[in-house]
């Protein structure tokens, strides 16, 4: 595919099974670091085989926090859960994220799919939750870019609502869409400016892409347009692993590249990526994206 894009490289430790401690200490190697980005994500129970009674941080607490605590890097969450919060609520959450890091806010929002969360905190959606996401994004655009917005959907109701400051950057932050079934691409299609593509296989992202650039076709985008981005893992070990992973992701179109820290020893792990990130940069090779 023609790549228009630069490959960009950021660094996610999720607020799961962590501490306060090793959340800062990674959003400082990130900004100092030269990453491009910093993530966490959204889940109010932990998720894995280890069961969801493990700590875990409130996702946009966290990117206030990575706010203050950054100057230059972006920041975001991969993803938001869109059933988790009403989309008013969302809306202003963002802005304020926005606000507080001088416009360096990065918004990624998906359907959200974990059953037990739903379940035992009574949270509604689940069943529709394609529905409420794709009314989500036209509420939450509309709050950022109109004066009064005006809403009459399935799921949600706007009359005349009023959200005020505006986001820093216009018209609004970029918006990363999770999103791997054929219906969330359409949403993909219409709304985002970065897909988020589930797993790391190459073949499965050249899958997915057939998929979207379908998708986009449907609506009369150029799905070129639309950034890829993908995240993934690392042990530390091998290098020259991380580095032909990310070639092959390349090459395959995603030049947004998340690399997940998972593990007892995070921060260690995000200093030898920090370390690696020079020859990483080095993959990108062609003269139109430099």
């Amino acid at each position: 595919m023609r790549l228009t894009h630069p490959l960009r490289f950021g660094l996610k430790l999720s607020g799961q099974d962590t501490t306060v401690e090793a959340l800062r200490a990674v959003w400082r190697i990130a900004d100092e670091g030269g990453f491009d980005h910093v993530w966490d994500f959204d889940h109010l129970a932990s998720i894995g085989d280890a069961g969801p009674d493990r700590p875990i941080y409130e996702g946009w607490a966290l990117q206030a926090a990575m706010a203050e605590a950054t100057k230059r890097v972006r920041l975001g969450c991969l993803v938001t859960g869109n059933t988790y919060r009403h989309p008013v609520v969302l809306a202003k959450l963002a802005v304020t994220v926005d606000h507080l890091s001088g416009g360096r806010l990065e918004f990624g929002i998906g359907a959200a799919w974990a059953e037990i969360e739903h379940t035992m905190y009574g949270i509604e959606g689940l069943d529709h939750r394609v529905g409420r996401l794709s009314e989500s994004l036209r509420i939450i655009k509309s709050l950022w870019t109109e004066e009064r917005a005006n809403f009459e959907g399935r799921y949600y109701h706007l009359t005349d609502a009023i959200a005020n400051p505006k986001p820093v950057q216009k018209p609004y932050p970029p918006i990363w869409i999770g999103a791997s079934g054929e219906t969330t691409l359409r949403l993909v299609a219409r709304h985002a400016d970065v897909w988020n593509i589930s797993g790391g296989d190459p073949d499965r992202v050249r899958e997915l892409t057939a998929m979207l650039d379908a998708a986009c076709a449907a609506v009369g985008r150029d799905s070129t347009d639309i950034r890829r981005s993908l995240q993934f893992g690392w042990d530390g070990k091998n290098r020259s692993e991380l580095l032909e992973l990310s070639g092959q992701l390349l090459e395959a179109g995603v030049t947004e590249q998340v690399i997940y820290l998972r593990g007892a020893e995070p921060v260690a792990l995000a200093e030898k990526i920090a370390e690696a990130l020079p020859e990483l940069r080095k993959l990108d090779r062609s003269p139109a994206r430099q």
